[in-house]
């Protein structure tokens, strides 16, 4: 077995670089010398034979196309030094940074009570996370920027694994004071000829209209806020419905206006909280304990439904 002529140091300024996009910004970041972070790149590049970046005065450094490959398998490379680190230390515990990304509707509701449960099992562990549509969440995640994330089970690409965690069945939010508030189901012929508000944040809005178009019903998509909250907020001033799958356990928009949730009397199905991840990526300890968590879990804790009147 031939030895390895890069190191872990290298690696790590290699990652910082392409992160901040320049050598100063990196020496910055991790105060270190900008003649030495650049010695440090070249070596690199010469111990892998290629090049990895492009450096420009004045205009930083870009990676090429070999360095952006490279790059994700740096990141990955890191993260099991960390895991190997911690064994080496004594004992089981969890340290580090989880990267983790949520997509934008399932945050409010999935992320703060996991966030709390999984880190007090695990207080050595910091849980780094941001929301975002699916599609930049797994690109995001092929570039090596997050170790998971959390998505629905929509326009998964193919190079991704996932995990089942949860279920959710889409429903209508309606304002208290609309006029079939009062009934247990409601069917979506019975809509249609109301204005519609479409939460725009894909592919949450395709999904949508794919069960309208399922059963026969064209909407009157009349605001497309992409936002979960200003929809809810929207719909709770009585300026249309909307279907969703998230639930909050408040009735309340942020105005104060009441909402109320209710079935569709169409078989719509449940749609699956999904936690993904490349399918070219060993999971590390970190990972793989959030994911087991998770099935075991799911994504929100129980709760009464307080929004049917």
């Amino acid at each position: 077995m031939s030895s390895l002529r890069y190191s872990l140091r290298q690696l790590e300024y290699f990652v910082a670089i392409a992160e901040a996009g320049s050598l100063s910004g990196a020496a910055e970041e991790l105060r270190v010398s900008q003649s030495g972070l650049s010695q440090s790149l070249t070596d690199l590049e010469r111990a892998l034979e290629v090049q990895l970046a492009v450096r420009r005065k004045a205009h930083g450094v870009a990676l090429t196309p070999t360095g952006t490959q490279v790059l994700r398998h740096a990141r990955d490379l890191l993260r099991h030094g960390e895991d190997l680190a911690n064994i080496a230390a004594g004992g089981d515990s969890l340290r580090g940074v989880l990267s983790l990304g949520c997509y934008v509707t399932l945050a409010p509701t999935a992320l703060p009570s996991l966030l709390q449960d999984f880190t007090a099992l695990h207080p050595g562990l910091t849980i780094d996370f941001v929301e975002g549509t699916q599609d930049v969440l797994q690109r995001r995640m092929l570039l090596g920027e997050l170790d998971l994330a959390i998505l629905y089970d929509m326009e998964i690409q193919p190079d991704m694994e996932r995990a089942l965690i949860d279920t959710a069945r889409p429903h209508i939010l309606l304002s208290a004071d609309h006029r079939l508030a009062r009934k247990r189901k409601v069917s979506l012929a019975e809509l249609a000829a109301e204005p519609m508000v479409l939460l725009d944040a894909p592919p949450s809005s395709h999904n949508t209209l794919a069960i309208f178009e399922r059963f026969g019903v064209r909407p009157d998509v009349r605001y497309r806020p992409t936002t979960f909250e200003l929809t809810r907020a929207l719909v709770g001033r009585g300026m249309g419905y909307a279907l969703l799958v998230q639930r909050p356990a408040n009735d309340r928009t942020y105005e104060g206006h009441q909402v109320v949730v209710k079935e569709i009397a169409e078989p719509v199905g449940d749609s699956q909280v999904l936690i993904a991840w490349p399918k070219a990526t060993r999971l590390n300890r970190r990972s793989q304990a959030f994911v087991g968590f998770c099935q075991a879990r799911g994504t929100s804790p129980q709760h009464d439904d307080p929004v049917r009147p």
